[in-house]
Order: structure tokens, then sequence, then C-alpha cells
């Protein structure tokens, strides 16, 4: 990483700007953490594995409040956040520890398309109003591939669960207010898998920024999550996946 990215004060009060904005998105929509901050951090010199190493580091404190705020505004499904959460440790160990030895750039293109068409279809069914409610039958599976793709692409467990459930008819505020906070206990698996592996090198300027940001702005994403309706929460879940997901796959085909 650049020595300047370590000393310049100027750097700490942008990665607090990043992280607040970051996590104000990811806690009221579910999703845009990981992926907002490890885009910002490589853009910057990071490497992709320090990346997203700093970047879990943050949400282990972010999600925590994140969650937290949740559960106080009664956004969690508790069955649901159960049926998500086991897989998705299972699946963010196995991935941090792949991002360290090998890159998983391979199948970035292709899981970013996958999000791009999911989102405009998302974002089609919240314009239209055409998003019928019912409970989830494909569960597990989405837990076990969010969290194996958060840890080896920096974000993607907001963007891969969310989604995949929003979808299948799942509740949007309680999609969203679950996925979050099923999401500290990944992220706590993660950073510690990272810790094992890479040492302490995550904690950076820009980890503490992002960090100091996403937690001033968690509480505000629970709120917000409970009073926009469930058709608004679904535009803009699918307007930020689209937006994100599109991005990420030119950056990738660059």
């Amino acid at each position: 990483m650049p020595t300047e990215l370590l000393a310049d004060p100027a750097v700490l009060v942008t990665f607090i700007l990043i992280g607040f904005a970051a996590q104000l998105i990811d806690g009221a929509l579910g999703m845009a953490f990981g992926l907002i901050s490890s885009t910002l951090l490589i853009a910057t010199g990071v490497p992709p594995a320090a990346a997203s190493a700093g970047v879990h580091t943050a949400e282990t404190f972010t999600t925590a409040v994140s969650g937290i705020s949740h559960v106080a505004h009664r956004n969690v499904d508790w069955k649901l956040f159960f049926r998500i959460v086991i897989p998705g440790v299972l699946g963010g160990v196995t991935g941090a520890y792949l991002l360290t030895q090998i890159h998983a750039d391979v199948a970035k293109p292709f899981v970013l398309t996958y999000l791009t068409v999911l989102g405009a279809y998302l974002l089609y069914r919240g314009v239209m109003h055409k998003h019928t409610e019912k409970a989830p039958k494909v569960v597990a599976p989405l837990g076990l591939a969010g969290g194996f793709l958060d840890a080896a692409g920096g974000g993607g467990w907001g963007p891969i669960v969310t989604s995949n459930l929003l979808v299948q008819g799942s509740n949007p505020r309680k999609t969203i207010g679950t996925v979050n906070t099923a999401e500290f206990f990944l992220t706590v698996t993660i950073s510690a898998t990272f810790i094992a592996t890479l040492g302490w090198a995550a904690f950076t300027t820009a980890t503490l920024g992002l960090l100091i940001g996403g937690v001033a702005a968690a509480p505000f994403g629970a709120w917000i999550a409970k009073r926009v309706n469930a058709d608004l929460l679904l535009t803009f879940v699918g307007s930020v996946l689209t937006i994100t997901s599109a991005y990420g796959l030119y950056r990738a085909l660059s």
C-alpha cells in the first residue's frame, strides 16, 4: 500500500465520508458497503486480499451496530436469519482462505453480469408494483454462495443474498434487516480468517476511516428500511444493484 495512504490525514476524512455513505446505503438496502469500499480501496492501490481484509475488519463493527439497529426496529425475520447465517459463515471462511492463496478474478465478470440483470429485474418489479410476497424456498445455498463471494470479492453478501431472496418474494424490509444482522457473524468469521492468514496488515488509515463513518451511519440505515414502503425499497435495491454491478463489470472487463 502507498505510504501516503497511511500518513495523510485527509485520507482518513475521505474514507470516513465513504464509509458513512456506503453504510447508509447498505443499512437501508441490504447491500453496497463491501462493493463500494473494496472498489475504492483497490483503486488507491491496495491489493485485493488486503482490500477485502480491510473492508471486513471495518464491517465487523459497522454490521454490529447495523444489526442491533435492525433488531431494535423489528426488521429481522429470525427463522430466515438462522437459515442463512450458518451457510454464510461456512462460505465466508472458504472464500477468505482461497483469496489469500489464489486470485478469484476469473468468475467476477460472470457474477457481475448476473447481478446486473438481477438488479434490472428488481428495479422493474419495484417500479411496476409487481412484488408479491411469499416465503423464499432457496435459502441455504444463497448463504453459502453469498458468504464465499463476499470474502473472495470484498463484497457480495448483500447483492447475492438480498437480491435473490427478494426475487423469490421475500418481504423487503425483513429481508434487508435479516441479511444485515446475519452479516455481522459473517464478517467476524471472515476477518478472523484474514488475520490468521495475512496478519494485522488490514488495520490501516483507510480501514479506520471506513469503520468510523460506517458506525456513525449504521443506525440511520435501519430507520430508513423500516419506514420506506416495499415497492420503493425494491426500486432502490434494483437501482443500486444495477449501477454498482454494471460499474464493477466495466472495470473487470476494461
